[in-house]
């Protein structure tokens, strides 16, 4: 295998991942874009929810684009994300986790999906890679263009971790059920 740039050291196959997250006003639609590339190969993903944050649709774009893989790989994971980046790098959604997603300034944000990505780092050897944005480089360009397109559809479901349901109305037609 030695030569072959899409295998590791390890021998596991080598991934080259783009994300992007975006959103219509911080909350709002947001959406997030993925591109995968393993050799002559190439896939790209996007999704959306009609009321999030950037950094949600940020880290949830790594975690689709880690989810997207078959086989535990070794992974180049590019963002303009300074957020995600850094704090990958840095560790500290693991060190959120085993306090109880707490923080020194007190409960960590987003632990629904920091705890997800950090079960697929888990299975893949991750590298995250801080590039600019909008800076000419085409996957990320590509990347963006999918999660401002994703954030426009319309009819976006719940991001859930972010936005309950309006129980409100649903305690109203129990109420109408038993009786009312």
């Amino acid at each position: 295998m030695e030569g072959d740039a899409e295998h590791s050291d390890a021998g596991l196959r080598h991934v080259d991942a783009y994300t992007d997250g975006a959103c219509i006003g911080n909350p709002g639609p947001g959406g997030y874009g993925v591109v995968l590339r393993f050799g002559d190969h190439r896939r790209e993903l996007s999704g959306g929810y009609r009321k999030t944050t950037n950094n949600r649709m940020e880290i949830l774009a790594a975690i689709t684009a880690l989810e997207a893989l078959k086989e535990p790989c070794t992974v180049s994971l590019y963002s303009d994300s300074e957020y995600l980046v850094r704090m990958m790098q840095g560790g500290w959604p693991r060190q959120w986790e085993a306090h109880g997603w707490r923080r020194k300034s007190g409960a960590a944000l987003n632990p629904d999906l920091w705890g997800a990505l950090l079960r697929l780092c888990d299975k893949h050897q991750v590298e995250f890679i801080w590039v600019r944005g909008h800076a000419g480089n085409p996957e990320n360009e590509r990347c963006d263009r999918l999660a401002v397109r994703a954030a426009q559809q319309p009819d976006l479901p719940i991001d859930d971790g972010y936005e309950q349901p309006d129980t409100h109305v649903d305690n109203l037609f129990a109420t109408r059920h038993d009786g009312a």
